[in-house]
């Protein structure tokens, strides 16, 4: 079989039978080939080994390539050469979870793959602060940690998975390796690339609340050497158990690959989507008329308390990218990627509350369970826009220094971003009382919108120097170092600061057999004041103002002790650490002057547990536990004193599981659950988000090798799920009971 798939001339390579096992060893590659093909294999080789003319003859090899069906569990990090050891061999939790395990869930966007990850929680934006993917990862917000193919993704935005190979959340400090920020870890999509094969895959689904979504991947290989490959997707219909909450949106994904096999490659890609889903800020809950009210009110779930003929929202993301690769031997190779990148977030939401029940108001309209109960229906309106260009160069690869082998790699790292807003006002659209019980979403407005000229609000510009290091003493131990130089620059146009920081990692990796390891690292990490401009309030905010000019950067450092293990023949990884990550010169407000300073502080310590891959080679599973302990040590915010509370949004315990099972030839039953332990929405931990326990179920049927059939139901008990807010002041509703038939068709 050639590059292309296709089937070619039964040419045949000599090589021994210890060869072949090597070659199809699963611990070593984690590709299972059949034992019928490797027999025709050997057997046509022995057979024509006697013959002279195969002996004299040059023939070509035969290229071979296997199914890969441990599904779970993936052997290294794609994201950047930076990770200089395979996953066994680095000093670091790093989970990926893979696009078997994404379609198999049922997972359409990242917020759903992310809500069924340990040590992962979510926030949510409000209006000012930008609504958008805002994930928390090990207690620390990780919404500008996010990473396309190794390369920042900047804006806030909502991410889909239609496009995805895998997400890789590497936990714990990772400022040496991304840059600024990163104090609990970073999320990095890895994207769908061309391939040396012809294939399509269409697929269609439905489901209740009138869901529907459509997905194309196509490949094609022009030649021996390019290929182009272009994903779609469209999906619509509303969100299961929230009236008037409807899903419309688009991707685009097209990319083309020239040199694939050869020692110079260049890979080309684009992808544009749109997301218009309906905004949904949930429901109201924090009431300052009753604060003994800790949780969020009793009320339907289906209600919405936004307005379905009036709030919009429209994120769009263009990204274009140019990857250079060259290798001038196996131990030497470099790589230029250059990103360009376009986003707009504008949305009219609205943003229900308890503003109308100030301190001390007895009315019954302030009590939560009165049928005269009411919320403030509030405006947030939203326009802005980013643009930024990035480029990395890395220089890799490996070589013997000192007696010692060192799997290196170098690079620098430039960047620009800037933002752009536009002014939004409105006419005819009042800040309003509804029924807390029976809202008035459909309500006609006849309102204006008023839009100021584009006009620039800010811009970061980056220039990084990194170097990473995994030197092998011998079989058993080895030490891996990283060090990084940032030089970070921000304007708001009214103020601007420039900062220059080191970061570093170091860990030391002890194998006491060839399938396990045991580890100790330690790193850093740094969070400029500003690295969030045009993302966010206060200090990061567009409206920081002296606070950028007057802040360093917070400081982080972290350690972590942990094991990993390839058992079942390297089918099965398990992972275990224990952590630390304690944030000195942290933000905090001066009670006499009301500046931000860096006199506070903050730890969080919590051990984790992982396991990935498959036990049979019918039986896959995928699990993982997080226990945290996100302590406030010092803070202050005005008259306020936070000191020794938990960490707002964040859960001592979360866990989730989910295992296929081939039942029978061709049938597939899964299932897993979801816990999310009860998380603080203030800094003050007076407002409790409730914990909450979801349960999935799939079962998928290959009605022949090119058809098949996928059923998930997520949220199985139809549980009421607060998962997201913002500081108390509304509580996000995570979806109900879902229902999705998924037919997919693949052809050559």
């Amino acid at each position: 079989m050639n590059n292309d798939g296709k089937q070619t001339a039964p040419a045949v390579t000599l090589l021994p039978l210890e060869s072949f096992q090597s070659a199809f060893e699963p611990a070593r590659t984690g590709v299972r080939t059949s034992s019928v093909l490797m027999g025709a294999m050997i057997s046509g080789a022995v057979a024509i080994a006697p013959t002279a003319h195969a002996q004299d003859a040059t023939l070509a090899p035969v290229h071979v390539e296997g199914q890969h069906d441990n599904a779970y569990q993936a052997p290294a990090a794609a994201s950047s050469p930076k990770f200089t050891a395979p996953l066994l061999e680095t000093p670091k939790t790093i989970t990926i979870i893979t696009e078997e395990l994404i379609k198999d869930r049922g997972a359409t966007s990242l917020t759903d793959v992310l809500r069924s990850t340990p040590g992962i929680t979510l926030g949510a934006g409000e209006g000012g602060t930008p609504n958008g993917d805002r994930p928390f990862v090990r207690g620390y917000e990780a919404s500008t940690d996010m990473f396309i193919d190794g390369v920042r993704d900047y804006a806030r935005g909502s991410h889909e998975t239609f496009n995805l190979e895998s997400v890789e959340i590497v936990k714990g400090p990772s400022s040496a390796y991304t840059g600024r920020g990163g104090t609990g870890g970073s999320i990095n999509l890895q994207t769908k690339k061309p391939k040396l094969q012809n294939f399509t895959e269409v697929s269609g689904g439905f489901g209740n609340a009138g869901q529907w979504r459509a997905t194309v991947d196509s490949n094609y290989a022009f030649s021996e050497t390019g290929a182009f490959r272009l994903n779609m997707m469209k999906m619509g219909g509303e969100v299961p158990g929230r009236d008037g909450v409807d899903v419309d949106r688009w991707g685009f994904a097209p990319s083309i690959a020239f040199g694939l096999g050869t020692p110079t490659r260049v890979t080309l890609s684009y992808s544009h989507i749109d997301n218009k889903d309906m905004p949904d800020q949930g429901i109201p809950f924090s009431n300052a008329a009753h604060p003994e009210l800790k949780r969020p009110p009793k009320v339907d779930r289906d209600n919405f308390y936004g307005r379905v003929k009036t709030d919009f929202r429209l994120n769009e993301m263009k990204t274009a990218t140019a990857l250079l690769e060259h290798d001038f031997s196996n131990d030497l190779k470099v790589r230029n990627v250059t990103r360009h990148t376009k986003t707009l977030n504008h949305y009219l939401l609205s943003r229900p509350t308890f503003d109308n029940c100030a301190a001390g108001n007895t009315s019954s309209a302030c009590v939560p369970s009165s049928p005269d109960a009411q919320f403030t229906r509030g405006n947030r309106a939203w326009w802005r826009a980013s643009e930024s260009v990035i480029n990395q160069t890395d220089l890799y690869g490996s070589a013997v220094l000192g007696g010692f082998k060192h799997t290196f790699s170098t690079g620098l790292e430039f960047g620009k971003e800037k933002i752009y807003n536009k002014s939004m006002s409105l006419t005819g659209l009042p800040s309003e009382r509804d029924s807390l019980h029976n809202p008035d979403s459909g309500r006609y407005y006849n309102y204006g919108i008023t839009y100021g000229r584009k006009t620039a609000a800010g811009e970061i510009e980056t220039r990084s120097l990194y170097f990473f290091d995994t030197m092998e003493i011998n079989e058993q131990f080895s030490i891996n170092a990283g060090l990084r130089r940032e030089h970070f620059e921000v304007d708001n146009y009214t103020n601007s600061r420039s900062d220059g920081f080191w970061n570093y990692q170091a860990g030391i990796v002890y194998k006491p057999a060839p399938n396990g390891s045991i580890y100790l690292s330690y790193g850093t990490s740094s969070n400029p004041a500003g690295e969030n401009l045009g993302q966010g309030g206060g200090a990061d905010g567009v409206a920081g103002g002296a606070q950028i000019r007057d802040l360093k950067p917070e400081k982080s450092r972290s350690w972590e002790l942990g094991t990993k293990w390839d058992v079942m023949n390297g089918m099965l990884s398990l992972t275990a650490a224990v952590f630390e990550t304690k944030k000195t010169d942290a933000r905090s407000t001066d009670a006499l002057t009301g500046e931000v300073t860096l006199n506070g502080s903050n730890r969080v310590r919590g051990m984790e547990f992982g396991v990935a891959g498959a036990i049979t080679p019918k039986w896959n599973v995928w699990a993982g536990y997080t226990y945290l302990d996100p302590d406030i040590l010092n803070y202050r915010s005005g008259n306020s004193v936070f000191d020794g509370n938990r960490i707002k949004f964040i859960a001592k315990q979360s866990a989730s599981l989910w295992t296929t099972y081939e039942v029978l030839p061709g049938l597939t039953l899964g299932g897993g659950a979801t816990y999310m332990g009860m998380r603080y929405a203030n800094d003050a931990n007076t407002l409790e988000l409730p914990s909450y326990t979801r349960y999935d179920a799939m079962a998928r049927y290959e009605v022949n090798k090119n058809f098949d059939l996928q059923l998930n139901i997520n949220n199985i008990s139809d549980e009421e799920m607060h998962e997201a807010s913002h500081v108390g002041l509304f509580a996000m509703v995570a979806p109900g009971r879902s229902y999705m038939l998924n037919a997919t068709y693949r052809f050559d």
